[in-house]
């Protein structure tokens, strides 16, 4: 099974990060991600670019709504993400309880990457999307 890891974090845990050595980040970002990949249960691991280059699409109105960043409602922002291919949400989640991300403020969602196996296969556009995963050697 898949798990997503989401990285959250409030905005005064970010501003307590930009007193933080980046490389310091790297390092332990970099030996957590290596104990992923040495376990063989990292499929994708990216970080988000700031908020403030961002945008929201609100489709509450038609046409939608497009609002630059950064966003004055939101009380965290996802920072990142880890795609895990493990048998269990109680693995993901102690994968989860050893990533570098201690302090006030900091979180990491994690949340069950569906397969397309799981939805109808008689559906055009399922059977459609098949064939396109198959063919980038998805499936």
């Amino acid at each position: 099974m898949k798990y997503m890891l989401i990285m959250r974090a409030t905005d005064e845990a970010y501003a307590s990060f930009m007193d933080v050595d980046f490389n310091e980040i790297i390092e332990a970002m970099g030996r957590f991600n290596n104990e992923m990949i040495s376990a063989g249960v990292l499929v994708a691991a990216e970080g988000l670019d700031d908020a403030s280059q961002g945008v929201v699409v609100d489709y509450s109105s038609d046409p939608p709504v497009v609002t630059d960043g950064p966003y004055g409602e939101t009380k965290e922002l996802f920072g990142g993400f880890w795609i895990l291919d493990v048998a269990s949400k109680e693995e993901a989640v102690a994968w989860a309880k050893r990533a570098p991300m201690s302090g006030p403020g900091m979180k990491a969602e994690i949340r069950r990457v569906t397969s397309i196996d799981e939805l109808p296969q008689d559906n055009e556009w399922i059977q459609k999307e098949r064939a396109w995963r198959v063919a980038t050697g998805q499936l």
